[in-house]
């Protein structure tokens, strides 16, 4: 797997069980910990993508991929949909905007 996803992979699952073992006083904190990284893993994602020689067309496709099938794999079921979204966003060339908490 690429470095760059691998270590930003292990810090979004780092956020993970944090925030899933967070208390209530932390919860917040904890979660905005994880959201931004799994935006830095995709992000890393949307990097790795783009320097790819022969992109594939669909999610399916980008999800066949090695390393995708290897992060799809390590990542916990809740957070599939989220991931493979944005896999998506990726695959059509696409670019999130950011959401009004951000401005």
């Amino acid at each position: 797997m690429d470095t760059n996803i691998e270590k930003a992979l292990r810090t979004t699952l780092e956020y993970w069980d944090r925030m899933k073992k967070s208390h209530e006083d932390d919860a917040e904190d904890d979660a905005n910990q994880f959201e931004a990284s799994f935006y830095r893993m995709m992000e890393q994602i949307r990097e790795w993508y783009d320097q790819l020689e022969t992109k594939p067309d669909t999610i399916e496709d980008a999800l066949l991929l090695p390393d995708m099938a290897e992060v799809a794999e390590q990542l916990p079921v809740e957070i599939m949909l989220n991931f493979e979204t944005e896999l998506e966003l990726i695959v059509d060339g696409q670019i999130r905007e950011d959401d009004e908490k951000y401005d």
